[in-house]
């Protein structure tokens, strides 16, 4: 029996359940050197903005044990240059791209997704970063408030139409399933989980933080554990609802875990600068496993931990 890898985030169709995290292969050119982009489940493009971002002073990652500290400040180009350069490039490839948009208002947010709307013809859906912590300031996270996440979701699908909408959620919140339930009242057609957890390192010899920011997003393996169950809780409160998950996914075992705990679709991210062929490595390892096991689809497992028994 050949494993069938296709699976669905809501009306969304995906040859395979497998994506690139946002950030972590820039808008593809990165990665292509390494893996032929059609063959992904889908990559999301970094976070773009209305106008280009320079992001925050070096040093800007460091490591840590089991997991990277970075404080990048969202750099980039800005969508124009995304519209005029990177996204041709990528249809071009037949890569199913995933926009990922970013703002310090909701009317940022808004302008951002309507240029899309307008010039992204070609886009399969957008993320939403409104839960990334190395904005300047972080007491102001949209993420992190019931009523700001409608807000930004609300005006983002206006905006977009008919384009899927997935809001990246934050874990270090007291309810994430509040923050959950006020994205999909707004019209999310799913949600991303989760982004990256706060973090900081200080560099004992000279006392001094090691990032510039001084604080920073936790990635990788260390924060699994907080992906699965972040997952494991929206999907249980909200079975209906598309998930992409992402957190220190790193092989096939740990993407099946968060497929399991109720995830459709996985990211990989940080795994990729340790090994740019991951996504891939992670893909047949899937399909391996489903073979192995007498699963004929990747649906048959979405949820499908066993709680009981």
């Amino acid at each position: 029996m050949s494993a069938n890898l296709t699976t669905t985030l809501g009306a969304l169709e995906l040859s395979n359940p497998v994506l690139v995290a946002s950030g972590t292969f820039g808008a593809g050119r990165e990665g292509t050197a390494f893996v032929d982009l059609s063959k992904l489940g889908g990559i999301i493009v970094k976070s773009m903005t209305l106008v280009p971002w320079k992001g925050k002073p070096t040093p800007r990652m460091c490591e840590t044990p089991s997991g990277m500290l970075n404080a990048i400040g969202i750099q980039n180009k800005g969508v124009d240059h995304f519209i005029a350069e990177d996204l041709p490039w990528l249809l071009k490839r037949r890569a199913t791209v995933f926009a990922s948009i970013a703002g310090n208002t909701v009317d940022e947010f808004v302008k951002v997704a309507d240029k899309l709307r307008t010039g992204g013809r070609g886009i399969a859906a957008v993320e939403v970063n409104i839960s990334c912590p190395n904005l300047e300031d972080r007491n102001n996270m949209f993420a992190h408030s019931v009523e700001a996440t409608g807000a930004v979701v609300r005006g983002v699908k206006a905006a977009l139409k008919r384009v899927p909408v997935f809001p990246k959620l934050s874990p270090n919140v007291t309810s994430l399933t509040d923050i959950a339930g006020a994205a999909i009242d707004a019209g999310a057609d799913g949600l991303s989980l989760i982004n990256t957890v706060f973090g900081m390192a200080i560099d004992v010899e000279t006392r001094r933080p090691k990032l510039a920011g001084t604080t920073g997003g936790l990635s990788g393996p260390a924060i699994r554990p907080i992906a699965v169950r972040a997952i494991h809780d929206v999907h249980r409160e909200f079975p209906h609802v598309p998930l992409i998950g992402q957190g220190g996914i790193s092989t096939a075992a740990d993407a099946l875990e968060s497929i399991l705990a109720g995830a459709s679709a996985v990211a990989v991210g940080t795994a990729n600068f340790i090994d740019p062929r991951a996504s891939m490595e992670v893909t047949s390892g899937i399909a391996a496993y489903m073979e192995r096991h007498g699963v004929e689809s990747v649906g048959e497992l979405v949820g499908g931990v066993k709680l009981e028994g």
